[in-house]
């Protein structure tokens, strides 16, 4: 689903992404650890085809997100770290303004809006301005902006802040089922308890360079991923 080949990524003199590879086959849910600054948000943003970069291959369902970036922005889903929406909109306008952007068919639409709004606790608020959401809400609503189109593959960073804890546990529910559907998904945190217990496998940057990754059973063997993390940020 997520393939890169020798990605780079440079801000000046600055290596941000050094020469990565790395793959995510669908229905997996695989964690990318780094430190801040690591390169994480960097290769988050080149694989959306928000930033360019300066070499490798980066390829989405098998378009290459450099020549084909519609194709691959199509099945695409991001949720940034502090996700930009229009304020002035209601969060029902924003959702079918996604809707359409994706085409998706309006009684699908209407149907999954309703699913994932009851799920996410959102459903109800969906009349009101976001200008008037918490962060919390609107954090709800970026997620379920991207379950109205179904991408492929999901990108998220961070995605659990700001969520109450039952939502939490929805949201990594869902998460499951959609890998379960066939979806991948690719997604930063720093908390590294949940990505042990909910990711099959794991990357770890450091440095814009990959220093660990595979299965979640290979990486931590006998230790916590916490472990293995704080090992590896030593040497």
């Amino acid at each position: 689903m997520l393939k890169i080949n020798n990605l780079t990524k440079n801000y000046g003199q600055k290596i941000a992404v050094n020469d990565i590879s790395l793959e995510v086959l669908p229905g997996q849910i695989t964690a990318f650890i780094g430190h801040n600054g690591a390169g994480k948000t960097t290769t988050l943003k080149a694989i959306a085809g928000i930033i360019d970069f300066d070499k490798g291959e980066i390829f989405v369902n098998g378009y290459n997100v450099r020549t084909e970036g519609l194709k691959a922005k199509s099945v695409i889903g991001y949720l940034p770290d502090n996700p930009d929406m229009y304020d002035a909109l209601k969060g029902i306008d924003y959702l079918n303004f996604i809707a359409d952007v994706f085409k998706v068919d309006k009684q699908i639409r209407e149907q999954r809006i309703k699913q994932y709004g009851e799920r996410l606790k959102i459903y109800g608020d969906l009349g009101a301005p976001i200008n008037t959401y918490s962060h919390g809400m609107k954090q709800k609503l970026a997620i379920l902006s991207l379950l109205v189109h179904k991408p492929k593959l999901y990108l998220f960073d961070e995605p659990f802040v700001g969520l109450d804890p039952v939502t939490s546990h929805e949201f990594k529910e869902i998460m499951k089922e959609e890998c379960q559907n066939g979806s991948a998904i690719f997604y930063s945190t720093h908390v590294l308890e949940v990505a042990e217990k909910l990711c099959n496998s794991v990357v770890i940057i450091k440095d814009g360079k990959i220093v660990g990754q595979g299965t979640m059973e290979e990486i931590t063997k006998d230790k916590s991923l916490e472990n293995v993390f704080l090992e590896l940020e030593k040497n």
